[in-house]
């Protein structure tokens, strides 16, 4: 929110305009105007797929803003702000506002335990195993080259279901990839360590050699799992300040979503929701 407000501060008045006329406005905090223009400079800062979303977004952030300025104003918080650094009056107002309303609320220990308890997929270490590849690269707009690649691969994965101990000599003279000099190689890895697209079949394999290949982006490759090392639970103090941390920041984002609606409630708001409609009525993105 600090940063919405230090763009509002800062930017100038070069948005759209009719000609020789004020720019619509359909939306309004109170008696306060918030024209198109305004909404058209801020949508810089909200990219979406569709642009009735962005305006939406847009729109909300140019709401909270002024709610949150008019509530500094019914507080006289703006004259006790202190700025600091390179912090505008509104933007120092709209700081001291939240520290006063928000108060930070640390998690009991009780709380952290119960979630613990009740989450406990969530801690554990990542799943790792270790493999060795061989590389038939081949272009991915090559369809020959591809289906030349897939072809040999596969007759790799015969070869070495018959003798797997060619494995090592066979990654060092055929893969294209730079792990031939470790015999293919690939160390220990972890989910999203490699190419999605890899990552998600590699992990579905046993130990073992592959009996297929498996297709990326830069081609096919034959695998091996040496080894298998499923992830394990970690104990409660392990992730204790994780859980703080993220059920702190749940408590909080919920206080804050109530409270804007205590302030829409209090000073007024005209036209937001059918500029959310809108945006919702739109249909999907081309």
């Amino acid at each position: 929110m600090s940063a919405a407000a230090h763009r509002h501060v800062h930017d100038v008045d070069d948005g759209p305009r009719t000609l020789g006329q004020a720019a619509p406005c359909v939306l309004f905090v109170g008696d306060t105007p918030i024209d198109e223009a305004a909404i058209a400079r801020e949508m810089q800062h909200h990219r979406a797929p569709r642009p009735a979303e962005s305006r939406a977004a847009a729109a909300r952030a140019l709401v909270v803003r002024e709610l949150l300025r008019r509530e500094v104003e019914r507080l006289g918080l703006d004259a006790q702000v202190t700025p600091q650094g390179q912090e505008a009056d509104e933007e120092a107002g709209i700081r001291l506002l939240i520290e006063r309303e928000l108060a930070d609320r640390a998690p009991t220990e009780n709380d952290c335990r119960r979630y613990y308890e009740q989450n406990p997929e969530r801690f554990r270490s990542p799943d790792r195993l270790r493999a060795r590849h061989i590389l038939l690269a081949a272009a991915a707009d090559d369809v020959h080259g591809r289906l030349r690649a897939r072809s040999e691969a596969e007759s790799l994965i015969g070869e070495l279901t018959a003798n797997p101990v060619l494995f090592a000599d066979l990654a060092m003279r055929r893969s294209d990839c730079p792990s031939k000099s470790d015999a293919g190689d690939l160390g220990w890895l972890q989910r999203g360590q490699t190419t999605p697209e890899f990552d998600r079949q590699l992990f579905r394999l046993p130990p073992g050699l592959a009996p297929f290949p498996i297709e990326s982006r830069w081609g096919y490759h034959v695998v091996r799992v040496e080894e298998l090392a499923p992830g394990v639970a970690l104990s409660f103090d392990d992730v204790r300040a994780r859980i703080a941390d993220y059920l702190e920041l749940q408590v909080r984002q919920r206080e804050l979503q109530l409270w804007l609606l205590q302030l829409q409630d209090r000073h007024g708001v005209r036209g937001l929701a059918e500029i959310e409609a809108q945006a919702t009525e739109a249909g999907p993105a081309a």
